[in-house]
């Protein structure tokens, strides 16, 4: 289903078999940033956390860009309003990874082309990145003159290690796509066809799983990532507890055979499900 809306200028929305899709759709400006296009994800995002038929997200570009950013037309006054308040907002709000962060599916970033700076921020903010061969990443906040708030000096670092977020972000380079997989930045590295395919394929992986466990294990990762190896010990040792309490043992046994089977094919196959 093709949802259409105010938002369907800037956003593409495509919702099918409880995997919801979303498109920045500003082909001509490299998918920046605009503030339209910001209230149109931040909005899509809210009114995902409430849509019990949307159990996986993933999010991409239209044309050569993932995203490029901020619009730095509209930062520069360029394009109206005031200026100055509007760069303040923008940088340091952090509303857009705020809603991603917030919601509870999992969010596949399929990286399609040009992830620079602020779109840099928003792959960091999905859960698993899949990456075209045609993808780019780059960290170009010290070239624009601005430091980063939506939380790339700290996300980069841990994803791909200190002494590799630095040499991006100290320099403004471009990473590769081939990099970027080497650098265990993304998930994988596919040609452009098997962008959405693999991402769609990988989705539906996760809906075969356990939904209430899906979502509760993605709460776990992200909150022990965010604290203590001890602390995140203790997070995932409350978070067993207090679901064993509420499993039984036909539950297990009604899905234990599927696992099996599922294990087996894979075997065969010689590869995860999501490839």
């Amino acid at each position: 289903m093709h949802c259409r809306g105010m938002a369907e200028q800037v956003l593409q929305i495509t919702k099918q078999d409880g995997v919801t899709t979303l498109t920045l759709d500003r082909p001509q400006a490299m998918n920046a940033l605009s503030r339209e296009l910001r209230r149109a994800l931040i909005k899509a995002f809210a009114d995902l956390a409430g849509d019990a038929d949307t159990r996986v997200v993933i999010l991409t570009g239209a044309g050569r860009a993932f995203c490029a950013g901020l619009d730095l037309k509209e930062l520069g006054g360029e394009s109206g309003g005031n200026a100055k308040n509007e760069t303040e907002a923008a940088i340091s709000g952090g509303e857009l990874v705020q809603a991603m962060s917030r919601l509870e599916q999992p969010i596949i970033g399929a990286i399609n082309g040009f992830a620079i700076t602020g779109g840099f921020e928003l792959a960091l903010a999905c859960d698993l990145l899949i990456a075209s061969t045609e993808a780019r990443f780059a960290d170009t906040h010290a070239r624009v003159g601005i430091m980063p708030g939506w939380g790339l000096s700290q996300k980069l670092s841990r994803a791909i290690g200190i002494y590799r977020a630095k040499e991006l972000s100290l320099t403004g380079n471009y990473l590769s796509a081939e990099l970027a997989g080497a650098w265990g930045l993304v998930s994988r590295v596919v040609a452009p066809a098997e962008l959405l395919p693999t991402c769609q394929a990988l989705a539906r992986d996760m809906l075969s799983c356990d939904p209430v466990v899906l979502r509760s294990y993605k709460k776990v990762i992200d909150d022990g990532f965010a604290a203590t190896f001890a602390d995140g010990m203790r997070i995932e040792a409350e978070a067993s507890r207090k679901h064993a309490s509420a499993v039984t043992p036909d539950a297990i046994a009604k899905r234990r055979a599927g696992v099996q089977e599922r294990g087996r094919a894979q075997s065969r196959g010689g590869g995860s499900g999501g490839g």
